[in-house]
């Protein structure tokens, strides 16, 4: 009984010990960690190789660890993954993340892109939910190189099995019999071109003889140009200021003409309304007076003079016999 009492009692005080060295390491983890800060990372490919207690490096610098990794509920196409980093890490704004796979190992988050002198990324004053959803600040993240080629990987092998097969399709027996014969038309084809080459030779030479008096024809266009430029310089330009002048001085006289016009107009207004009617006037009592002129000059023919001062003397009257 006595020994079955002491085993009890020095169980007891092992376990007391052990809790008490579990308590001592929980205190020195928390003691050492306490001034490691967190950040979020949401990544929109594929977290493989990546584990809570993967390594965070900061240019190839180890600086942390990973802490948590979950979905992102509001959009299940995120990944979060929590890390703590060193607080000597310069965490600041153009820093991004990406995640650093290789093939013989764990993955690791890769941090790098600091700029100097650049704020750190921290929690905004104004409206802190949008920019740290999660009460700690977001750092960016960007396409890591092996990490996204082999988050690729599976899309990339399922387009070579697509392109393996239509170039099997391609290369086909009914296709390999068309391109046997193409490749025979295109031998024909060189042949016979090669049977040409004398007649394109000289082609070639007269179509560059035809360029090189296309050539002088236009310089000599050119030239023609230059002389009709200097003929309208020299000749037609003084007859056109010439012209101008005339125009000018017909439209002095003209407007000169204008106003004579209206100088004469109330002259010819009188002429018209008073003038013209007296001397048709005057030309009726002219017709009348010439006719009584004629009357008299008749009167003078036929009884003389006497017939105008006195009455007309009557026929003698002799009586009839009887």
């Amino acid at each position: 009984m006595e020994t079955r009492s002491n085993h009890v009692l020095v169980g007891a005080v092992v376990l007391i010990l052990l809790a008490v060295l579990a308590l001592f390491i929980v205190w020195l983890a928390r003691l050492g960690g306490g001034n490691e800060r967190e950040y979020d990372i949401f990544f929109r490919q594929a977290v493989d190789g990546l584990s809570p207690g993967s390594a965070v490096t900061f240019s190839g610098v180890p600086s942390g660890q990973v802490k948590q990794i979950a979905f992102w509920q509001p959009d299940p196409s995120l990944v979060r993954v929590r890390i703590s980093v060193n607080p000597d890490v310069p965490i600041l704004e153009g820093t991004t993340a990406s995640i650093q796979g290789s093939f013989t190992g764990p993955s690791t988050v890769q941090l790098d892109g600091a700029m100097k002198g650049a704020p750190p990324i921290e929690c905004p004053q104004e409206n802190p939910r949008a920019a740290c959803p999660l009460g700690v600040p977001v750092i960016p993240t960007k396409a890591g190189g092996l990490g996204a080629l082999l988050s690729s990987a599976p899309k990339l092998l399922e387009r070579l099995t697509t392109l393996t097969e239509r170039l099997t399709e391609l290369l086909g027996d009914r296709n390999q019999n068309s391109i046997a014969g193409i490749l025979a038309n295109t031998n024909r084809l060189t042949d016979a071109l090669a049977d040409r080459g004398p007649e394109i030779a000289a082609t070639l030479a007269e179509t560059r003889v035809a360029i090189q008096k296309f050539g002088d024809a236009t310089q000599q266009i050119g030239e023609l140009a230059d002389t009709t430029k200097g003929v309208v310089s020299d000749d037609v330009r003084p007859t056109i200021a010439n012209l101008n002048r005339t125009i000018a001085s017909a439209r002095k006289s003209m407007e000169t003409l204008d106003a004579t016009i209206g100088d004469a107009r109330p002259g010819l207004q009188a002429l018209s309304k008073k003038t013209i009617p007296e001397v048709g006037q005057l030309v009726q009592d002219l017709r009348v007076m010439s006719t009584s002129l004629a009357a008299v000059a008749e009167k003078l023919d036929q009884g003389g003079a006497t017939s105008i001062l006195g009455a007309p003397k009557l026929p003698d009257y002799e009586p009839k016999k009887k």
